[in-house]
C-alpha cells in the first residue's frame, strides 16, 4: 500500500535561505522543522526533500559535497527525531558553466520529475501526499506531479497553492492521521 509524503523544498524550508549552503556555517535550521518532521513520521509520512541544487551547475561547489553535507543534514534529522526517507536533487541549469550540468532537466523543479522519482523508489501515493515550498516552482512541480496539497511558506500568492502559510507549524493542521503501516527508510 502506498505511503502518503510530507514533500520539503531545502533552502527556505527546510533551512534559512542564504544562499548556497553546504557547508555548516552557513546552514540554519528553519524554526519548528524538527517539530513538522516529527509529527509527519509519526503520523506515517514519509518525509521526503527535493531540491534544486544548480549551484552545482555553476560551479559553487560539487555534487560530492553536496552529498557530504545532506549525510550531514539527514543526521540531524534523525537525531532530532525526524526520518528523512529520501533526498533527490537536481544539479542541472540551462546557464551552468559546466557541461555535464548545463541543460534543462525534467527533475529540475518547476517541472515534476523529482516528485515522480520519488514516488516510484520509495512508493508513495502523491494524491495523498503534502508538499511545502517558498517558490512557484515549488508549487507548480507538486501540481504537475499530481501531489494533494501544496503549501506555500511566505506571504507571496501562487496560483499552483492550496494554501499560503507563515510559519511551518502551520501546516501541521494538514498532517491527518493515516492508517498504513510506518516504515522509515534511509534517504540513499
Amino acid at each position: 500500500m502506498p505511503y502518503p509524503a510530507l514533500f520539503l523544498d531545502r533552502d527556505g524550508v527546510v533551512n534559512v535561505d542564504h544562499g548556497y549552503a553546504v557547508t555548516h556555517h552557513r546552514f540554519a535550521f528553519m524554526d519548528g522543522i524538527f517539530d513538522l518532521t516529527r509529527l509527519a513520521v509519526d503520523r506515517g509520512y514519509r518525509v521526503v526533500i527535493v531540491t534544486n541544487q544548480a549551484g552545482i551547475a555553476h560551479g559553487d561547489f560539487t555534487e560530492a559535497e553536496f552529498l557530504r553535507f545532506t549525510d550531514w543534514m539527514v543526521g540531524e534529522f534523525h537525531r532530532h527525531g525526524g526520518d528523512i526517507a529520501g533526498v533527490f536533487h537536481s544539479p542541472f541549469h540551462n546557464d551552468g558553466v559546466l557541461p555535464a550540468y548545463a541543460r534543462d532537466s525534467f527533475w529540475r523543479k518547476p517541472a515534476p520529475g523529482m516528485i515522480l522519482e520519488a514516488a516510484r523508489r520509495l512508493d508513495l501515493d502523491l494524491s495523498k501526499s503534502i508538499l511545502v515550498g517558498d517558490q512557484a516552482t515549488d508549487m507548480q512541480a507538486a501540481a504537475r506531479a499530481g501531489i494533494g496539497r501544496r503549501v506555500l511558506l511566505g506571504h507571496r500568492p501562487e496560483q499552483a497553492a492550496d494554501h499560503v502559510v507563515d510559519h511551518l507549524r502551520d501546516v501541521t493542521p494538514f498532517l491527518t492521521g493515516w492508517s498504513g503501516h510506518h516504515h522509515p527508510g534511509s534517504w540513499r
